[in-house]
């Protein structure tokens, strides 16, 4: 789930008095942000040397209800960035890339939503934030430091850069250094990670490869070696090594039946620190799941897939000691339970208008969140979105103060949402 949808979940009260307040109006950083952009002052640059300048300008703007059994009130914020983009070449072989992004976030109750913290994936801090806690809170990070060459015919990256794996759309179980949440709104940028890469391609789409990321501490170091080819058609790719401190182990594959799309990907892992508060749950677990892609005559696209997150916790009792595992608190699993179907349908009503949908359905307790979401092109690059966020499930159960409401579901213990996000790139 989403940063403030997981706060949601793991945080107790901060406010019991809090009254439940509409979203007044749009902040007027948003207003100046529509200004500034249909007005066209923001434009990507070629500077001297050869340097390309670009980036985005994103808002969004969010009233989030309150959760059931009252361990948080009602809240709006508005998450406010911007990104500076700089990329270059220094000499024939040597190419280097910087990016820069500022995050202004609002909140109301004022600190109801933290600052985002410290990677698991950074060993260097190059962040800085300002006002914690208040009605405006301010973070300053470098998001891209690094070199590229080709030596020896591998391709080198060292600094810090984004990395991938995986290519199961909605949640790849081999997307396992820094993935995106299923529910996520934007995934235009992958956050950047400190790490040494090295990848040799052959062939019709191979590759092998290995990567070393270096943490917030050596328990958060990380050292895989990947590989992907083609064969007959079907496309294969795996993963083997150490992901903070665990043995790990993925394969993937993807390809076609008829005009179905199919993608296969599971990865086990030995768990650690599973005798302690806030490690993982389970001496072994796997995460694997199964996605199909189908275009209808009508043009409405479906991507649906089962889940199976052997991270998460059997009964709802135990989903507090879920969202604060290592897994939960790393990024590598977002959802509490084991069980899920995901479902995103998508249509094109117009080419400037795009109707879709996500559904997140925990199969364990029939709980789900469903969000309904449309996307408008306003300019060459200039996006527009609103979406609404149904949580629906059963409520949690109250305990006697001080106790948190124990949850009987997962999607039934976090108020539903809804929004506005715009994006401007240049």
């Amino acid at each position: 789930m989403t940063d403030f949808f997981t706060y949601l979940q793991i945080q107790g009260t901060r406010d019991p008095s809090a009254k439940g307040k509409t979203f007044k109006c749009l902040p007027p950083l948003l207003l100046a942000l529509l200004s500034l952009c249909l007005s066209g002052q923001v434009a990507a640059a070629e500077l001297p040397g050869g340097v390309r300048l670009g980036g985005h300008l994103k808002s969004l703007n969010v009233h989030v209800q309150a959760a059931p059994g009252g361990s948080f009130p009602d809240t709006d914020f508005s998450s406010n960035r911007l990104r500076l983009d700089l990329t270059g070449s220094a000499g024939e072989t040597l190419d280097w890339e910087l990016s820069a992004e500022n995050l202004l976030l609002y909140t109301d109750p004022k600190g109801s939503i933290p600052l985002p913290g410290q990677s698991a994936n950074r060993a260097v801090e190059l962040e800085q934030s300002w006002n914690e806690g208040e009605d405006f809170a301010n973070r300053l990070e470098v998001d891209r430091l690094n070199l590229r060459t080709t030596l020896l015919g591998v391709d080198w990256t060292v600094g810090r850069q984004a990395i991938g794996f995986g290519g199961i759309l909605m949640f790849s179980p081999l997307d396992i250094i820094a993935p995106f949440p299923p529910d996520a709104l934007d995934t235009d940028v992958r956050p950047g990670v400190d790490a040494l890469r090295g990848v040799r391609y052959f062939g019709r789409g191979g590759q092998i490869g290995a990567v070393a990321v270096l943490g917030d501490g050596r328990d958060n170091h990380s050292y895989l070696a990947t590989f992907s080819h083609n064969w007959k058609e079907v496309d294969v790719q795996g993963l083997g090594g150490l992901l903070r401190k665990r043995p790990t182990v993925g394969l993937g594959l993807a390809g076609s039946l008829g005009g179905l799309g199919i993608k296969a990907e599971a990865t086990a892992y030995q768990g650690k620190n599973t005798d302690k508060a806030g490690g993982d749950l389970h001496d072994t677990f796997t995460i694997a799941a199964l996605e199909t892609w189908y275009r209808f005559e009508s043009d409405i696209v479906l991507l649906a897939e089962y889940l199976y997150n052997g991270a998460g916790a059997e009964e709802p009792g135990d989903y507090p000691r879920a969202a604060v595992s290592a897994p939960f608190r790393e990024g590598l699993s977002f959802l509490l339970g084991r069980h899920y179907l995901l479902l995103a349908p998508s249509y094109e009503a117009h080419p400037l208008a795009t109707l879709s949908g996500l559904l997140i359905w925990n199969l364990d307790d029939g709980s789900f969140m469903l969000r309904p979401l449309v996307d408008l092109s306003l300019s060459d690059n200039l996006v527009l979105q609103a979406f609404w966020n149904y949580n629906g499930g059963r409520d949690p159960r109250p305990l006697p103060s001080p106790l948190p409401p124990l949850p009987r579901s997962e999607f039934g213990s976090a108020g539903s949402s809804g929004g506005l996000l715009i994006k401007y790139f240049f």
